[in-house]
Parts: C-alpha cells; sequence; structure tokens
C-alpha cells in the first residue's frame, strides 16, 4: 500500500474533512502540518507547486486537496490509488 502524506494548516475545515474520510477508511497518513513545520512549506512548494490546503499525496502521486479526495473515494479510485 502506498504512503499517504496530508499537508495541513491550523483551523482548516478542509483538512479536518480530509483526516476524518482517511480515518473513515481505515487509511493510515503522515500529517504535515505546516503551521507548526514552516520548514516543510518549502517541500510542500517544490512537490506540489501549491501553497493551498489540504494538498494530499498517495506515494509520489498529487491527488489534489478534499474535493479531489472525495471524488476519488466515491468513485472507488481511492483503493486503487492506494493499492499502486
Amino acid at each position: 500500500m502506498s504512503s499517504v502524506t496530508v499537508y495541513t494548516t491550523d483551523h482548516c475545515s478542509l483538512c479536518m474533512s480530509a483526516k476524518a474520510l482517511l480515518e473513515r477508511r481505515g487509511i493510515a497518513y503522515q500529517e504535515v502540518n505546516l503551521a507548526r513545520d514552516a520548514d516543510s512549506r518549502e517541500q510542500l512548494s517544490s512537490v506540489t507547486g501549491m501553497f493551498t490546503f489540504p494538498q494530499i499525496l498517495i506515494g509520489e502521486q498529487l491527488i489534489g486537496g478534499f474535493t479531489e479526495l472525495l471524488v476519488a473515494d466515491r468513485e472507488g479510485r481511492l483503493s486503487e490509488l492506494l493499492a499502486a
């Protein structure tokens, strides 16, 4: 199973929703909270080219934010992405 990384920030409702969806599905993830780890902002920018939250990576593949995660889950693609 591919690793999941979720870039978040404090007080972000979409970040909370993304983490809740992953937890409901029993999917382990690593959270990188950029409000607490400013050095990782450069990492986020170099990996995704974005500064919006959340940003979700499965393995090395950028999924996008909560909306894209939700769509992948509803379409049944989330398990496929994790298996790749």
